[in-house]
């Protein structure tokens, strides 16, 4: 398993925001957060291929929104937020070592955070952030190998994966307030505690659960359901709209 990340851009401050009121962001401490980030990936086994900071690109560290990557093929996006565009391009040498590279063009717009793959089945959230020409381009990109697109609206959060994510054993974890549980039909379905309502962003690594540190209530759920959690100080890249999965784009070779 590969982990491609960036570091924390000086200028994260100046980063986007959709959902969440800006507050100052230690931008030291956010990047001894991002460190530790990396040392647990490592831990549990993944190769992390760290690149270096973009001083005029604020969002850059959170890498997942530039490309959606599967065994196949790794396709660029085309972000929903104009000022996050050239993210994509400047991941093109790095993701192209490993996989043959396809580029999404206008009108699309689509973040990697929208996109949930389980197996063969893709769900991509239709957001702010993600349009009905992205859906369409991901759909016709991926068709060819195998794999199904079922669009979701949202309306309530930044990104799908802001609201629920695959856990492992055919179970999802959901914010139900955000998303609806019924999506997922065939799933065991985890839900948050309605006390954390953005603990439904989780990274599964090698039978572990990564998720921030300040949701103990759900982390208790999953620990209660037999997972194995691991949790991560992220406070300050929460200030930016940002989750466990936003910091990696992770695959295999």
């Amino acid at each position: 398993m590969i982990a491609i990340t960036r570091e924390v851009s000086p200028t994260i401050n100046r980063c986007e925001l959709s959902f969440h009121e800006r507050k100052p962001i230690d931008v030291n401490k956010a990047i001894v957060q991002h460190q530790a980030y990396h040392e647990c990936l490592q831990r549990l086994g993944v190769r992390v291929i760290s690149l270096p900071a973009i001083a005029d690109l604020p969002d850059s560290v959170f890498v997942e929104d530039t490309a959606v990557i599967v065994d196949e093929v790794a396709i660029l996006t085309r972000m929903g937020a104009p000022s996050r565009r050239p993210e994509s391009a400047a991941l093109d040498e790095t993701i192209s070592r490993y996989r043959s590279v396809k580029v999404m063009t206008e009108p699309a717009t689509l973040d990697g955070g929208d996109v949930l793959r389980i197996g063969r089945q893709i769900y991509v959230g239709k957001t702010q952030r993600t349009n009905l020409d992205g859906i369409e381009q991901l759909r016709e990109i991926l068709r060819p190998h195998g794999y199904t697109i079922e669009p979701v609206e949202i309306q309530n959060c930044l990104h799908l994966k802001s609201g629920c994510s695959y856990l492992a054993k055919n179970t999802v974890l959901v914010n139900p307030a955000w998303i609806d549980a019924a999506l997922f039909r065939g799933f065991d379905v985890i839900n948050v505690d309605p006390d954390e309502p953005g603990a439904a962003n989780t990274l599964m690594l090698n039978d572990v659960v990564i998720m921030p540190d300040c949701f103990p209530k759900t982390v208790s759920l999953l620990e209660n359901c037999g997972f194995k959690v691991e949790t991560l100080d992220v406070s300050e890249l929460q200030k930016a709209e940002a989750g466990v999965t936003c910091c990696s784009l992770i695959f295999k070779t």
